[in-house]
């Protein structure tokens, strides 16, 4: 048996180059570079001292990017028992204390979290990279998103992007969200939606 472990580096930023444990692959998925980068190139200056929620962990490499380019505080919510143990590991070889990692449903997570940041007058980027729909028990995963973007107060978000399959369609407006960019990564998309 193979009991390698994967790894992946962060891109850029302050903790340029270091690596971060992946957890297995039959769980979770690492987003690609190019989309990775991508992504970063877009909202890079924007992230330093906000607030970066990535709403399905994994491995934590988006929202550890994020931190990585100034973001001044990351929350994870991660289900998955061993993925959320590696998150952990990965947040603490980079600066645990601005890392809030919880374990747990990320629609039930995620609300609570914004909660209190609204109670803060505070507002955040949002990241969601839900398990692709073709896995088991997740043919309803991207409804379900697009319902929980529906419930998201516009007040707390200054932009909410969503890494999904490119076969997926999502809409041009989600209630009083907006889908102002969209880019194609072979498999993968990112559908960014900002207050109307």
């Amino acid at each position: 048996m193979n009991d390698k472990i994967l790894t992946t580096r962060i891109i850029g930023g302050k903790y340029k180059g270091k690596k971060i444990s992946l957890p297995d692959m039959g769980v979770t998925r690492s987003s690609k570079s190019r989309l990775k980068e991508s992504f970063f190139n877009t909202l890079q200056f924007d992230l330093q001292d906000s607030n970066f929620i990535e709403m399905f962990g994994g491995s934590g490499s988006i929202g550890l990017e994020a931190l990585s380019r100034g973001a001044k505080r990351v929350w994870f919510a991660e289900l998955d028992r061993n993925a959320y143990k590696t998150l952990q590991k990965n947040c603490q070889s980079l600066d645990p204390s601005r890392c809030d990692i919880r374990q747990g449903d990320a629609f039930t997570i995620v609300p609570q979290i914004l909660d209190s940041l609204k109670k803060k007058g505070e507002k955040c980027y949002l990241y969601i990279d839900p398990p692709f729909s073709i896995r088991e028990g997740h043919e309803e995963i991207y409804k379900r998103v697009m319902d929980f973007i529906a419930s998201i107060d516009p007040s707390v978000v200054h932009a909410i992007v969503v890494e999904h399959m490119s076969g997926v369609q999502f809409p041009d407006e989600i209630a009083l969200f907006e889908r102002k960019k969209f880019k194609k990564f072979g498999k993968s998309s990112l559908s960014y939606y900002f207050p109307k």
